[in-house]
């Protein structure tokens, strides 16, 4: 009987994840083409219309670090789509010999806005409360669609972008949409300093921006259970000719501060 029960109990569980968890496709018009980008939703458990984030990852793909933010979000009450913008490209190794250029992070912004249509167009999602949330490298293409022009995003969150990919943008930029930039005190690979230059062209909406920098942090302070490292073949536009090397790794200070700095900006930006 105790087996039984066991049993049922896990069904119940393994199904409920299930429903919660969906594979699907999001077509974006990439030139003459079209392409379908593999992705991940993340339901929260509510039967009412749920606030969204579409996740963007950074040159290393959809790792263990965007979905667990996904998780978390959907565990808030958010419905979190994860974006894998690599695979259709047939994009393996970016961070290293396949380092992004200006010009794909260009063509990637086309994602993030079919991501955000692609979440408004569904019955289960409140099309006016959605957010665009990038990191690293997606971070920086999250910049992009932020600061150029009229996002139909509620919202933005860029973690550690990668802030030289504004360069193409112009002397003067306009923020109409709230915006939240996080960052790392040690960052070598997206330094501060690079984001700091960026919001100093920012001359309208500047008070719409909000940023954080946590101490004694390097690059991916959310990657929870890798200590620091340097990886000497990393691609680093903050460098001569884009090369190389930088730190990474796990900071649980700064993976604490910014989960709440997220939850903050998200209620207050979503209301």
């Amino acid at each position: 009987m105790w087996r039984a029960f066991v049993a049922l109990a896990l069904l119940a569980w393994t199904t409920s994840m299930a429903q919660a968890q969906q594979a699907v496709r999001v077509p974006v018009d990439v030139g003459a083409r079209t392409l379908q980008l593999s992705a991940t939703l993340y339901r929260p458990a509510t039967t009412a219309k749920a606030p969204a984030v579409a996740i963007f990852h950074g040159c290393g793909g959809v790792g263990q670090n965007v979905n667990r933010m996904a998780q978390i979000l959907a565990g808030r009450g958010y419905a979190a789509l994860v974006v894998d913008s690599f695979g259709a490209r047939a994009i393996r190794d970016a961070c290293t010999s396949r380092w992004p250029t200006v010009e794909q992070a260009v063509e990637r912004v086309a994602d993030i806005r079919a991501s955000v249509q692609w979440l408004a167009a569904r019955a289960d999602i409140d099309a006016g409360r959605i957010a665009v949330m990038g990191y690293s490298y997606g971070g920086g293409v999250a910049l992009l669609y932020a600061l150029d022009g009229e996002p139909a995003a509620r919202a933005t969150i860029a973690v550690y972008p990668d802030c030289a990919l504004q360069d193409r943008l112009g002397p003067t930029l306009a923020s109409r949409r709230p915006l939240l930039m996080t960052m790392a005190e040690l960052d070598d690979w997206t330094p501060v300093r690079q984001c700091e230059a960026l919001l100093s062209r920012v001359k309208n909406g500047r008070e719409l921006i909000e940023t954080r920098v946590y101490p004694g942090a390097h690059h991916s302070f959310d990657a929870v259970g890798l200590s620091v490292r340097y990886l000497a073949s990393a691609g680093n536009r903050s460098k001569p000719n884009n090369c190389c090397g930088a730190h990474y790794g796990h900071n649980p200070e700064a993976w604490a501060a910014f989960q709440r700095d997220v939850e903050t900006f998200l209620a207050r930006a979503m209301r």
